[in-house]
């Protein structure tokens, strides 16, 4: 199993930036259904995929809602998958996951079977 080291959240204003990373202990080359994602989960409301990337091919898949604002990178060397987040809104303040798994989907959470611990981000003035 994937262990995976997430970094990034905070505080920010409403139009602001953040970037979260995600670091993976991938001791084996993955397969190409691997992938790695971002989830996210507001209070009160069910984990919707974000943002993920086939590891082998690097194609990207994004939610409706963060097309145009969000955008996914990976580094490979150093397993590490980035995600910088432009033009914050208040709507998307929630805790953000980053998951890891060979999956058929990508913008589903059926199959990815390492999750990380979180981390919060905040959209607030």
């Amino acid at each position: 199993q994937v262990q995976l080291v997430e970094s990034g959240g905070g505080l920010v204003q409403p139009g602001g930036s953040l970037r979260l990373s995600c670091t993976a202990s991938i001791r084996t080359t993955p397969n190409s259904s691997f992938a790695m994602a971002w989830f996210r989960q507001a209070p009160g409301k069910e984990r919707e995929f974000v943002a993920g990337i086939r590891w082998s091919g690097g194609y990207l898949y994004y939610a409706e809602s963060v097309k145009g604002r969000f955008t996914l990178a990976r580094d490979t060397a150093k397993n590490t998958m980035y995600l910088q987040m432009n033009m914050l809104i208040p709507e998307d303040t929630a805790l953000y996951y980053c998951a890891a798994g060979t999956v058929i989907g990508v913008s589903t959470d059926y199959g990815y079977t390492s999750w990380g611990q979180g981390t919060q981000v905040t959209v607030s003035s």
